[in-house]
């Protein structure tokens, strides 16, 4: 009977440790655990890419990078265009892109496990662009401080060449999006393809703290709630959940914020700020119970959010200053508890 009892004990044991296990989160991709500048080639017919900005069609081309042995590693990727506005040439000579590999060719290599993922390029060929795209790049980063459950980033310095014309047409920077995909699999949950959703459906704790991150950066473009009619929901979220959970609505796509500044960079009309730099709180009321406890986060990880900005130093020292001093101003409204309660409790939707 003793040993009975023991074994059981054993089993209980193994069982709550497995459980407790399963609660944390998995770690990221090889290609997402470490934060270098990875010098890479896109070889590929570039200025078809730029012409024509095929949103459907794939262009064939090759991606080569140097791995840690010093091997050069090329993959065989089909190439398009993704994304609305940065798609668009009025607004961006260089668009979006989305990289489709082989999974047979990365198995075993630094892109394991990544397929169809998505490039944020330079935009424009001008310092100034440049500059937003590293804005963007850390606006990810400071949210990856904040909580696990969130798109990671690999910052990319990019050689395209031009395959028809087989010569080297610019040197820029990118990044690369973990795929949604990759992010269910690390939250043990699926991605939910649903029209719309409701402020109650998601979870308020993790919500909480995207209203707050959406304050810091000073960004409106976004609704974890619906999207534009015909598509999935959410504008600049995907939803996240397991039958029976709450939802997790995680953000994407910070060009639009006031931290990153871009030069095409305008509030929508309907917010009636006068600037991306002004910031306004879209949280809902069906989550101000929580809000005292994602302010509380924030405050903890004041020191780590500010401690990214001394990783990034291929941005310019001005540029630098600029982010730092406007995520100086988001503390500036934390420190003081009048302050939160009329930005974030007294103001909320």
């Amino acid at each position: 009977m003793l040993s009975i009892r023991w074994t059981l004990s054993a089993i209980a044991l193994f069982l709550a440790v497995s459980a407790a296990a399963d609660d944390e989160p998995r770690s990221p991709d090889p290609l997402f655990l470490d934060t270098a500048v990875l010098e890479v080639r896109l070889i590929a017919p570039i200025n078809t890419l730029l012409d024509k900005r095929p949103i459907d069609e794939e262009l064939p081309g090759s991606f080569e990078f140097v791995n840690e042995a010093g091997e050069v590693v090329a993959f065989d990727v089909k190439v398009r265009t993704r994304g609305r506005f940065r798609r668009d040439e009025d607004n961006c000579r260089f668009p979006p892109i989305r990289l489709n590999f082989k999974s047979s060719q990365t198995k075993g290599t630094l892109f394991h496990k990544q397929n169809k993922v998505k490039l944020v390029t330079h935009c424009q060929s001008s310092t100034k662009y440049e500059q937003a795209l590293f804005s963007e790049y850390v606006a990810y980063r400071l949210l990856n401080v904040i909580t696990d459950q969130s798109f990671r980033v690999r910052l990319l310095r990019i050689t395209y060449v031009d395959s028809d014309k087989n010569k080297a047409e610019s040197t820029q920077y990118a990044f690369i999006i973990e795929h949604r995909d990759r992010l269910a699999k690390r939250m043990d949950k699926s991605v939910l393809e649903i029209p719309t959703t409701s402020s109650r459906a998601l979870d308020p704790e993790y919500s909480s703290l995207v209203w707050l991150f959406q304050y810091l950066i000073g960004n409106t473009d976004f609704s974890p709630l619906r999207a534009a009619e015909g598509e999935m929901c959410c504008h600049n979220h995907v939803l996240f959940g397991n039958e029976g959970e709450k939802i997790w609505s995680i953000p994407y796509d910070f060009d639009q914020s006031g931290l990153v500044d871009a030069p095409y960079a305008t509030p929508a009309p309907q917010f009636r700020i006068r600037s991306v730099r002004q910031r306004l709180y879209r949280g809902r009321c069906a989550h101000s119970d929580y809000v005292t406890t994602a302010v509380a986060k924030y405050q903890e990880q004041r020191e780590s959010i500010m401690s990214v900005f001394d990783e990034i130093d291929m941005a310019s020292e001005r540029n630098i200053k600029k982010m730092k001093a406007y995520v100086e101003k988001f503390y500036d409204v934390l420190d003081s508890e009048r302050r939160v309660q009329n930005e974030f409790i007294k103001s909320c939707n």
